[in-house]
């Protein structure tokens, strides 16, 4: 069915640290037209995008049915990635669920679902595992993969499934930011003696990923991609970032208790795991409670075999993206390069408490924001 094609793609999401690689990827050739939902039309990430040519900003929200009919009405595509650390877990699924039921009103003709495993679930429901921001959307991308087997003639649809970006693990105001002790790069983080399996993602390989999916919708038409460049141990991340900068590195497993009470992200451990959703709700999740099955599930994931909660066909991803970066060490090579020619220093002076720079936007924008 050739008219899954798409050539003007409505995006949700795009002014966050994902959005700004899939646009990029979509418009670089003019193949693809976006038109991209933001709060804030002249922030500076809106601004990026505008720059980037063949984008068109609308103001708006997610959590309007109105701003949403707007923005897919013209449109033949959608990219939509709501981001649950603004909504809650409860909010993100009814959101999603509409994104997607407004799509079909309007025409759309291929949906993108931007999607997170569903933890809770691959355990086997364990509720060790339950994290609620990536529960919400691996529920929902069931969902509308349901609904495309009733609904193909008249919208395709994908998942692309990500995890946690590699560019956190030297960023500010993460899980995984860093710090120096002793003049020795740390990661205290709980993810066990081995040092867990993380299934980390460049966020340039998504220009990559989404792009093709676009340009190929009828072999990923009913599917979830699943990404990453692979299943990143803590342990050897540490390694790698000694071996490619030549400065000591280590991680240090810590256990819950510790990471909650002392710990780089202890003074959020109470407060709601989405900013704008109300604690005194019974279904919403403290940042402690939502990230605790994190971690629990990377840790149990080591070694991408069959006990792993999380598990990713990287051979698959070989065949979809050859060039794409195979492993935590590729990647600080490539930053490490990237970094000085930017001007920005190589990995040891961006780890620096001074210079470490926020990637995410909840980082950027300090927890704070609007639906």
């Amino acid at each position: 069915m050739s008219e899954y094609n798409a050539t003007k793609i409505f995006v949700v999401g795009g002014t966050g640290a994902q959005g700004i690689p899939v646009i990029r990827g979509l418009v670089k050739d003019k193949k693809y037209a976006c038109r991209v939902l933001t709060r804030d039309a002249n922030s500076a990430r809106a601004q990026q995008l505008l720059a980037l040519g063949n984008v068109e900003l609308v103001t708006g929200s997610f959590a309007s049915e109105q701003d949403l009919r707007n923005g897919f009405r013209g449109c033949d595509g959608a990219f939509v990635n709501i981001d649950g650390f603004n909504c809650g877990e409860k909010t993100e699924i009814y959101w999603t669920i509409r994104a997607y039921e407004l799509a079909l009103e309007e025409g759309i003709r291929f949906y993108v679902h931007g999607n997170l495993d569903y933890t809770y679930k691959k355990s086997g429901y364990d509720p060790k595992f339950r994290t609620g921001h990536y529960d919400a959307k691996g529920r929902i991308s069931e969902w509308i993969l349901a609904q495309t087997k009733d609904n193909q003639h008249r919208m395709g649809a994908a998942s692309f499934t990500t995890g946690p970006y590699i560019e956190m693990a030297i960023a500010s105001r993460t899980i995984f930011t860093p710090v120096i002790e002793d003049g020795v790069v740390t990661w205290r983080v709980p993810l066990g003696e081995r040092g867990g399996g993380v299934v980390h993602v460049a966020l340039d390989d998504c220009e990559y990923y989404v792009r093709w999916m676009f340009d190929n919708p009828m072999r990923i038409n009913g599917r979830d991609l699943e990404v990453a460049v692979e299943h990143v141990s803590y342990l050897e991340l540490a390694k790698a970032f000694e071996k490619v900068t030549g400065h000591p590195a280590r991680y240090i497993n810590t256990s819950l208790a510790d990471y909650w009470s002392t710990g780089i992200m202890a003074v959020a451990a109470k407060s709601a795991s989405g900013y704008n959703s109300d604690l005194n709700d019974p279904a919403a999740m403290t940042f402690e409670q939502n990230f605790t099955g994190f971690f629990n599930t990377w840790k149990y994931s080591w070694g991408n075999n069959e006990q792993a909660v999380i598990k990713r066909d990287y051979k698959l991803l070989d065949e979809i993206h050859p060039e794409r970066i195979k492993s935590v060490e590729e990647w600080f090579r490539i930053e490490e390069e990237k970094g000085k020619k930017l001007g920005k220093g190589g990995l040891w002076d961006r780890v620096q408490t001074a210079n470490l720079r926020p990637i995410l936007k909840l980082g950027e924008d300090g927890r704070r924001g609007r639906l």
